[in-house]
């Protein structure tokens, strides 16, 4: 009969008697091993006798010495590798943490999201009057920077912030006031700059609708290009859009530099408006997220005004930069809606 150590294992002895083909198999526990050894013969458990002290081998007992001091050694054997394997498997369960070196200066865990604010132009412009070590930070490119900007603006362009945080910013709590042309990268700056670490992070739109004091760098012999903005009206509610700079754009603004439009649009899917064009336009699609405020066109020849997120491969025609997605719900309603668009011309 077997018994089963702790490791689950058996050591047998076989003793062969007189010399005879019989075989009498007896099993010893090693674990109790240094106490008084339980050997298991034909199913029952008991004692060992002692050995005779005068033979080597004692017939009742069942196992030389020898043999029990070798059982004693696998048995203890068997224990260290018992020991070393669940050594490791705890160690696969719970992991091993890699080793990390100190982030660079400015550099922030990849995993970090943060919160920033927005607030309107007129709270912006109050913010702009305190004394609170306050910076303002104009997202756009250098050279529209160049053609005007908000008095004491930092240049920090959306395309070059990084995983680090820009030099220009050096302060994580700062007050940071955040603007671009329309309204579009400001959010999108904002939002990397709230996730390098930026504390105090608020978001106000675009210069095109700002109506506080700017700093102009142009040519005073050149004759100003006045710049469209796209007016869209629905309901006594009235947003403007500035346009994309891409050929769909500048297509519309060439219809409707003719005069208004009116489009009869419906709901689509809970997060858009969408109503026929009279006439097919460029299309430069890519697959984009839509915002709240996003102009779309679609398949050519369809303009979609979206008041929440979708993503699919179409053409951004303008941006309403300041409106949320109650604004626009409110102008827009639950269901049908008619909606005029047309131009207007800044200097």
């Amino acid at each position: 009969m077997r018994g089963k150590s702790p490791f689950g294992k058996m050591l047998e002895t076989e003793l062969n008697e007189n010399g005879d083909d019989h075989k009498q198999k007896i099993s010893c526990d090693p674990a109790l091993a240094f106490r008084a050894p339980i050997c298991y013969n034909d199913g029952k458990a008991a004692p060992l006798p002692k050995a005779d002290a005068a033979s080597k081998r004692n017939p009742e007992f069942g196992m030389t010495k020898h043999n029990l001091t070798r059982a004693l050694l696998i048995a203890l054997a068997l224990a260290a590798v018992a020991a070393v394997a669940v050594a490791a498997a705890t160690r696969q369960k719970s992991g091993t943490p890699a080793s990390s070196a100190p982030p660079e200066s400015g550099a922030v865990p990849a995993e970090t999201h943060g919160i920033f604010s927005r607030i309107s132009q007129e709270e912006a412009r109050e913010r702009m009057a305190r004394d609170d070590g306050h910076a303002v930070v104009d997202v756009r490119r250098q050279d529209e920077y160049d053609g005007g900007h908000i008095p004491g603006a930092i240049c920090v362009p959306n395309e070059s912030i990084g995983e680090s945080r820009p030099e220009a910013l050096p302060d994580p709590d700062q007050i940071l006031l955040v603007y671009c042309r329309s309204g579009r990268r400001s959010k999108e700056a904002a939002q990397k700059l709230a996730d390098l670490g930026y504390r105090n992070v608020y978001e106000f739109g675009g210069i095109l609708t700002w109506t506080g004091e700017t700093e102009m760098k142009r040519d005073e012999t050149a004759p100003a290009k006045p710049t469209p903005v796209l007016v869209i009206e629905a309901n006594g509610k009235r947003f403007y859009a500035p346009p994309e700079d891409n050929s769909s754009a500048a297509a519309l603004i060439d219809k409707l530099s003719s005069g208004p439009l009116t489009v009869e649009m419906s709901d689509y899917g809970n997060f858009e408006k969408v109503g026929a064009l009279p006439w097919e336009l460029p299309r430069n699609d890519e697959r984009i997220t839509t915002k709240p405020g996003d102009v779309i066109l679609y398949q050519g020849d369809r303009i979609t005004l979206y008041y929440d997120e979708n993503t699919w491969s179409f053409t951004r025609l303008a941006a309403i930069g300041s409106a949320t997605r109650e604004d626009l719900l409110a102008a827009l309603g639950s269901g049908d809606v008619t909606v005029r668009f047309s131009l207007e011309w800044s200097e």
